[in-house]
């Protein structure tokens, strides 16, 4: 048997993390690390509702991968067929607390995550003092008036932010000029031999007969129409394919043409998006080494919001090993599910009363150990504003909580010195809408294209209230080292250019909607990161 890298079980233990397996015992970490493909036994334990595999688990689950599947499997026949046993006392396949369950279920399983080793922390996150920098949100700082200068206001402070970060960061083949100097000179412009470049913000895309993009691109002074036809060998990804969303700051390269109706419109030979490189992450100092944990939409008040399953977790923070390096506790949002958010909602909540929901939720905080600090951000169901960006919950609220930190939504902060951007994510629903690449199931998608426009929710008008700041304040001015969404009640942990992506798990069973459209929900699932040396942890308690 070969030795085991650490490096090489790390990232096969961040694959499994993500599909919600965790791996138990080393023998079956050697047997994992011989995979030359970790999609066969991924898919053989959804089949088989397992979350949780020692050696005898990968034994049989071996047994049970389809034939045409197993060349990327080591040689490890067993003498005999085997069953996964159904037995629901054995430790095989059983999760650490069923969602149908009224009663808490017995204590979770100690920690064994070898990647995640205990002994990376010097001392436990009791000893540690906080240490939480806010470097923006929109608490005490909204100005605007609602007033259509206002708007003006907040667009031209869009484009000129991320132009300037277009033209620092050298992402554009030449210095742009407005639309309307364009325009005025389109004459001269109307070659390919005398391209120039453009920096608006785009609007009413739609894709022709011919598969070409059209697109309106304005800026301060003028708006043109566009067209762009995909480039040859092109990735799914590309604007040609995958679309823009309304209001994106974009570059184009192009020319001027006359089209078949004798208009002048613009050809565009190339797009350019704000340029993201690689990342390079800061760590927490290693003699004060702590983790963070993260989740949002717990929607306390439903009656699908899973208690017995939220008890669980508390059991599990008094007593796993693990979660005495867990410094901080980040809620992203609907930590309520609130009162008249959507018609007919009163007759899904068990707690009627917005407030007594408040009440509930500090209470079930409170059973936090008290060396953990508790980050809260409101969302789409909170009790503030529903324009983006949103205050922090009201001091009405607030004086309920004995120990948290109140901070609005989005926010840009650093604990230890990591900087993340949490933001409760409701835009993710007019991505959805507007990019082919981006589904409900897939809500990293979505906060990819965040990234990569610089721009937490672009869309005006769309499905996400906006509030017209005279500064448009969800730029994305500051690459995170660690960016978190929640809203639509998934899960997953990720790389994206060097930023941790993770979309935090909610606390709530799978709703009357959700069951309309035939979505899943996977609840229940506590993230924790390590600050200093960014392994990750997905713990499951459904």
């Amino acid at each position: 048997m070969q030795s085991m890298s650490a490096d090489d079980w790390s990232e096969k233990a961040r694959v499994l993390m993500s599909a919600g397996i965790i791996v138990m015992g080393q023998e079956a970490k050697e047997k994992i690390l011989n995979l030359k493909s970790l999609v066969p036994l991924i898919e053989a334990a959804s089949a088989s509702n397992v979350s949780m595999i020692d050696s005898r688990t990968f034994d049989e689950l071996l047994m049970i991968i389809p034939t045409n599947e197993k060349s990327d499997l080591p040689d490890m026949s067993p003498s005999l067929q085997v069953t996964l046993n159904s037995n629901p006392d054995s430790p095989l396949g059983r999760t650490i607390a069923p969602i149908v369950s009224n009663e808490p279920s017995p204590p979770p399983r100690p920690h064994n995550l070898s990647h995640y080793r205990i002994e990376d922390f010097p001392m436990e996150a009791r000893d540690v003092d906080s240490e939480i920098e806010i470097h923006f949100d929109i608490t005490g700082y909204s100005k605007t008036e609602g007033k259509m200068s206002d708007i003006q206001s907040c667009f031209s402070d869009r484009l000129k932010k991320i132009r300037n970060i277009m033209i620092s960061g050298r992402a554009l083949p030449r210095r742009p000029i407005s639309v309307g100097e364009a325009w005025r000179n389109r004459q001269r412009y109307s070659s390919r031999e005398y391209e120039i470049t453009l920096v608006g913000l785009s609007s009413e895309s739609r894709w022709a007969r011919s598969g070409n993009l059209r697109f309106v691109l304005e800026d301060d002074t003028q708006s043109i129409q566009c067209t762009l036809k995909p480039p040859s060998g092109a990735p799914t990804l590309h604007p040609s394919l995958d679309g823009l969303m309304d209001d994106d700051v974009i570059g184009v390269s192009g020319h001027f043409y006359t089209s078949g109706n004798d208009k002048h419109e613009f050809s565009v030979s190339d797009i350019h998006l704000p340029p993201l490189g690689n990342h390079s992450k800061s760590s927490a100092p290693s003699d004060r080494a702590v983790s963070a944990a993260f989740l949002s939409d717990v929607h306390v008040g439903s009656k699908t919001f899973l208690e017995p399953q939220w008890e669980k977790m508390i059991s599990w923070f008094n007593n796993d090993p693990l979660a005495r390096t867990i410094k901080y506790f980040v809620l992203s949002g609907d930590g309520v599910d609130g009162v008249g958010i959507y018609p007919g909602q009163q007759r899904h909540l068990a707690i009627t009363d917005l407030f007594k929901q408040y009440g509930k939720l500090a209470r079930l905080l409170e059973d936090l150990p008290d060396w953990v600090d508790v980050i809260i951000l409101p969302g789409n169901h909170d009790a503030v504003r529903p324009a983006e960006p949103q205050p922090a919950l009201d001091p009405e609220v607030q004086q309920d909580y004995s120990d948290a930190v109140f901070v609005g939504n989005p926010c840009d902060f650093s604990i230890h010195g990591v900087r993340v951007l949490s933001y409760h994510g409701k835009s993710i629903d007019d991505f959805v809408a507007g990019l082919r690449s981006v589904t409900y199931s897939k809500p990293e998608m979505a906060m990819r294209a965040m990234l990569e426009r610089r721009h937490l929710a672009p869309t005006w008008g769309g499905k996400t209230p906006l509030s017209p700041e005279p500064e448009d304040q969800m730029v994305i001015q500051e690459i995170p080292d660690i960016f978190v969404t929640g809203h639509v009640h998934g899960h997953y942990v990720g790389d994206h250019k060097g930023t941790m992506i993770i979309h935090s798990s909610t606390w709530q069973d799978q709703t009357d909607y959700q069951r309309m459209l035939g979505f899943q929900p996977k609840p229940c699932i506590l993230t924790v990161v390590n600050l200093h040396t960014h392994e990750t942890a997905s713990i499951p308690f459904a």
